[in-house]
């Protein structure tokens, strides 16, 4: 076995050896199922409180700046969705229902969205103005947002960074690597473990989403109509193999195959 994959089978060992395996929610009508594993001394208390204080951080840099917007019509939609999202949240996991869950607008031109561990979600205003998002299609953003946090991808993400971070640090001697040997490993870590598991965790944000958005009444095929103005407004982006994001294409065919499991959930709630 070449060095690069020397390294990669190491930190896999190290991830399993110092990580408990979990799954983080119930599976729900789209049958998330797969198993986490999390590092044995990081608990979810201590992830939600240390993002609760970063959150508060920006939220103060943003009304200092004058930006956060508490009174627009669409903070007002993003608060209305988000009830009709959240009270689903403990169907998944019933803990959440005792986050202290916050959704709150920045004024900025950037396209982007997210929810924090323990239930803090943002949203900034020009994915809403620039891609004219419906209120279906911000529906399918927060619930796949939220749905990352209910899975504590944060949590797992830092798990497996402490799982490579200790294989490198035995691997010099172990293997006796110089830093291009380490350089050349740590590339083939990101590429052969990180990035597909950052991707699995986007396809499981993607259907979670999909079943929160469909519990709250919101029409499930708005999360294919979201995704191509996505892919419209994200031309130029890196091939999927080099990226943390499923390629749009592979994205939606995933939601329309799961769109039927939460239709009729959509039409109960309607």
């Amino acid at each position: 076995m070449n060095t690069p994959f020397r390294l990669a089978a190491l930190a896999l060992c190290s991830l399993l050896t110092a990580c408990q395996a979990v799954n983080t929610t119930s599976g729900g009508a789209v049958g998330v199922e797969r198993k986490q594993y999390m590092f044995s001394m990081l608990s979810t208390q201590e992830v939600n409180q240390m993002y609760a204080q970063s959150y508060q951080q920006t939220l103060g840099e943003a009304s200092s700046n004058g930006v956060l917007d508490k009174t627009s019509n669409n903070a007002k939609r993003l608060r209305t969705i988000a009830d009709r999202l959240i009270k689903h949240a403990p169907l998944f996991r019933p803990d959440a229902a005792q986050w202290q869950w916050e959704v709150n607008l920045i004024k900025s031109p950037e396209l982007n969205a997210n929810c924090g561990p323990g239930g803090k979600i943002i949203f900034y205003s020009g994915i809403i103005e620039k891609l004219k998002l419906t209120d279906d299609e911000i529906a399918a953003i927060m619930g796949h947002e939220m749905a990352h946090a209910l899975r504590e991808h944060s949590r797992e993400s830092m798990s497996k960074a402490y799982g490579v971070e200790l294989a490198k640090q035995g691997a010099g001697a172990l293997l006796g690597l110089g830093s291009d040997s380490l350089a050349l490993a740590d590339a083939a870590v990101q590429y052969g473990m990180m990035l597909p598991n950052s991707r699995g965790n986007e396809n499981e944000a993607d259907l979670i989403g999909l079943e929160l958005a469909a519990r709250g009444g919101y029409n499930p095929n708005a999360a294919v109509s979201l995704w191509q103005k996505m892919a419209a407004a994200s031309e130029g982006s890196p091939p999927e193999f080099m990226s943390t994001h499923p390629s749009s294409n592979s994205r939606i065919a995933s939601l329309q195959a799961a769109i039927p499991k939460v239709m009729p959930l959509y039409e109960q709630a309607r």
